[in-house]
């Protein structure tokens, strides 16, 4: 392809980056990436036929990136609804990729602030372009359905990269290139200096991909390192690697094409069992990482990975508190659907729901907590009654921990609503299994201890309490001890709701109050809602804000005689 040259990039993207920039100012709605599957198709832009072709001739072939270093090629990867996807991808002798990554960061960096966003957004605009591939990609790694695979690994990952880029660019900015300095000496000749300030990235970038979200995760540590100047390696989870691996792809011809290493961007294929993030997170050469997953290994890289700055997203128990409504029947359609979206398989779906042993007011009458209970449970099992439309919602399970644990919920407590298992029509092999829910009693110490850890998946706890003020201290605890991406309460009550609002604001956790429509607790939209907040234990980061991207690069200062 014929190269891309820097006027030619900012003549494309520099109109974009500036809305992005205004809008993660104003917190406003806006969204580069469509989130419906008729828009794409114009242009360079796969209809949902040529996506799905794409993906397909993905299947068992060997993805070779082209980068050094590669001494044998892993496979391994099975798709949630039952297929093997037989790709095979290059894995890295890491003594010789690493250096090899380090080559091109002079160039990268010497390019400047505007023009590695304009690379950047070139990227974002090509994946963009395959939306319908990736979003087979994404489905048959992650075990979303596929409109979420497509529009939460696509148009919702996309505008989270540009995100980051936006909050990237900002930061680099935020100093001048050059500053003429002259300080007054009375009678004397004023000391005068000439001053120059440059972004320099701090090293090689780590991304530990996730299973469940690869790009969605992904896109934001990946594109604020490349943005500040960083080499990126990126080591997909095990069960995900396609949507990563083509990301890496299409980023490489990229940059190649605008003159720039393409191993700037690498892939880090790990054999199964391998183990390779715990092996590339104590190099000396990577000095950022971020990481999606489990709490154990997140904790293990802040300990250990010392010579890095560490971004994590760990577990967390993510709380509803039901003390009133005035929309009841909202409220229960609201709260289904956030426990039956991608069957539980979310970082921010509701796990605990705290609700007076005395019941609750609505505008439907009083309610006693097993009715509040009861009636939710009719409230999901409505929802998912037709197993087309649960399917559609649903998903698969994505890995057998989750079905393990789904399992295993029923001998916790008082099943409310049992799980049941639903047929996929077009993949027999799916796994598929409605939410159960569980009641449990915050006075029981034995109960306590199951519900303050995270049950990752379709398992929720309908728990109760002694009032809403009591409510209000367990939510406190958990967000404390344990930490939560979301927070969640539904009340009429101006003292509840100040109460809980100031438990969020001193525990550092994102709060949604009555939620009743189409907007739900798990649902985060880019360049106005920030994913996670960094200051509570689920967390050490937030998915987008200066903080985010500041840390990727230093500034180092060159001082001259004027």
């Amino acid at each position: 392809m014929a190269a891309l040259t820097a006027h030619e990039l900012i003549a494309r993207h520099r109109p974009t980056l500036d809305q992005a920039l205004k809008t993660i100012r104003t917190r406003a709605y806006w969204s580069p990436h469509p989130e419906h599957p008729k828009a794409y198709g114009e242009g360079d832009s796969l209809t949902a036929e040529e996506g799905k072709a794409a993906f397909e001739a993905l299947l068992n072939t060997q993805l070779d990136l082209g980068q050094p270093g590669t001494d044998t090629w892993v496979d391994g990867e099975k798709s949630p609804y039952g297929i093997d996807l037989g790709v095979t991808y290059p894995h890295p002798d890491i003594d010789v990729l690493l250096p090899a990554m380090r080559t091109g960061m002079r160039a990268w960096r010497e390019a400047g602030a505007e023009v590695r966003a304009m690379v950047c957004l070139e990227i974002l605009a090509r994946i963009s372009a395959r939306t319908h591939e990736f979003a087979h990609a994404v489905m048959h790694t992650s075990g979303q359905a596929f409109m979420m695979a497509f529009q939460a690994g696509g148009p919702h990952a996309q505008d989270r990269g540009m995100e980051a880029v936006a909050y990237a660019y900002a930061e680099q900015v935020r100093t001048p290139d050059a500053a003429e300095w002259t300080k007054p000496q009375g009678k004397r000749d004023p000391l005068a200096l000439r001053k120059s300030f440059t972004p320099v990235a701090r090293g090689i970038s780590l991304l530990i991909g996730c299973n469940t979200f690869p790009t969605w995760n992904g896109y934001p540590g990946l594109f604020a390192s490349l943005a500040t100047g960083n080499a990126v390696l990126v080591k997909p989870h095990p069960g995900a690697v396609l949507p990563l691996a083509r990301t890496v792809q299409i980023a490489r011809d990229v940059l190649a094409e605008a003159g720039f290493d393409p191993n700037l961007v690498a892939l880090a294929a790990e054999s199964p069992g391998e183990g390779i993030a715990r092996t590339l997170a104590v190099r000396p050469e990577i000095k950022i990482i971020d990481y999606t997953g489990s709490t154990a290994f997140g904790d293990w890289l802040e300990t250990h990975a010392h010579q890095a700055q560490v971004h994590t997203e760990k577990a967390g128990v993510n709380t509803v508190l039901v003390e009133s409504t005035d929309d009841y029947r909202g409220m229960l359609a609201n709260l289904a659907f956030s426990l039956s979206l991608y069957s539980g398989q979310m970082c921010t779906t509701p796990q605990n729901l705290l609700i007076p042993r005395a019941g609750i007011t609505t505008d439907a009458g009083p309610k006693t907590f097993d009715e509040v209970v009861a009636d939710l449970a009719a409230a999901v099992d409505g929802l998912l009654g037709d197993d087309s439309r649960a399917n559609a919602l649903l998903g698969a399970l994505v890995n057998p921990d989750v079905k393990a644990r789904l399992k295993a919920a029923p001998d916790l407590g008082t099943v409310a609503l049992a799980s049941r298992k639903i047929a996929h029509p077009e993949f027999p092999d799916a796994t598929v299994h409605t939410p159960v829910i569980v009641k449990l009693d915050a006075a029981k110490p034995d109960d306590e201890s199951v519900f303050l850890h995270e049950w990752f998946g379709p398992v929720s706890f309908a728990i109760a309490v002694d009032s809403a003020a009591a409510a209000v201290e367990l939510l406190r605890r958990t967000v404390r001890e344990h930490g939560a991406m979301t927070v969640g309460a539904y009340s009429t009550s101006q003292e509840v709701m100040e109460a809980v609002e100031e438990a969020c604001l001193e525990e550092c956790a994102q709060l949604s109050l009555n939620l009743t429509g189409g907007v739900y607790v798990n649902q985060t939209a880019a360049f106005s809602d920030f994913h996670g907040s960094g200051g509570n234990p689920s967390a050490n980061s937030t998915l987008c804000d200066g903080a985010f991207v500041a840390g990727r690069f230093r500034v180092v200062e060159v001082r001259r005689e004027a």
